[in-house]
């Protein structure tokens, strides 16, 4: 399954967003949702720690200017590999 989240971390139910992730779901970071994969923060962590496949929009990303505060641990995709992750995941859930 595929998990969108498009809020920040600080305006949203991150905690039962984190219970509803299973083990091998992707999530994508997009719009606000993208300031999870700063480095070094908690809810980075906490994602990381979920077993799950980790991706950030990178044009989001250039639109807040933290390219260079991302994890390396978080890859970093296009809006072409988004619509692949898409098509790759037939459930949607969007944060």
């Amino acid at each position: 399954m595929l998990h969108t989240i498009s809020r920040s971390p600080f305006y949203c139910d991150f905690p039962a967003i984190l219970r509803l992730i299973s083990t091998g779901d992707d999530v994508l970071l997009l719009e606000d949702g993208v300031l999870s994969g700063v480095k070094g923060s908690n809810i980075l962590q906490e994602l990381l720690s979920a077993r799950i496949t980790l991706y950030i929009l990178k044009e989001d990303l250039v639109a807040r200017g933290l390219l260079i505060y991302i994890s390396s641990k978080v890859q970093v995709i296009s809006y072409d590999e988004f619509i692949k992750l898409r098509i790759k995941n037939l459930q949607q859930i969007a944060w």
